[in-house]
């Protein structure tokens, strides 16, 4: 898996990009929530379907109301944002608080987000989450 820290390329996504590493809180935007659905599970990881980002008036995928669907008191999980086949590094959020996963995305940019699962016995976990963009 690639590992992006610093910016990527405008050939990438077609305009610059930096996916953080750190759970820095999200500045206010006019950004607007969805709740993606699970797309596959792979490698410990669930991706949800892919994301077009739509609303010009936000430049940041956060990621907030982190809740398993299965246990509601485990509102804290790990998570990630793809953007082509670039990824960002991994990073914790929890409920109660919007945590950036990546800055700088353009209008019209294609995301993933993924989270790590903590268990796939007797299912895959499914964790319930809002995504900023």
């Amino acid at each position: 898996m690639k590992t992006l820290t610093g910016i990527m390329t405008a050939a990438t996504v077609a305009a610059l990009v930096t996916l953080v590493p750190t759970s820095a809180s999200a500045a206010p935007q006019r950004c607007v929530a969805a709740a993606p659905t699970p797309d596959f599970y792979a490698a410990g990881r669930i991706s949800t379907t892919p994301v077009t980002d739509t609303n010009s008036r936000c430049t940041t995928i956060s990621i907030s109301d982190v809740r398993d669907t299965a246990d509601p008191s485990d509102t804290c999980q790990t998570f990630l944002v793809a953007v082509g086949s670039l990824y960002s590094d991994p990073v914790e959020a929890c409920a109660g608080t919007r945590t950036v996963l990546a800055t700088g995305i353009p209008a019209g940019a294609r995301f993933r987000v993924l989270y790590q699962v903590d268990y796939i016995d007797p299912a895959p976990q499914v964790v319930a989450f809002k995504v900023w963009y």
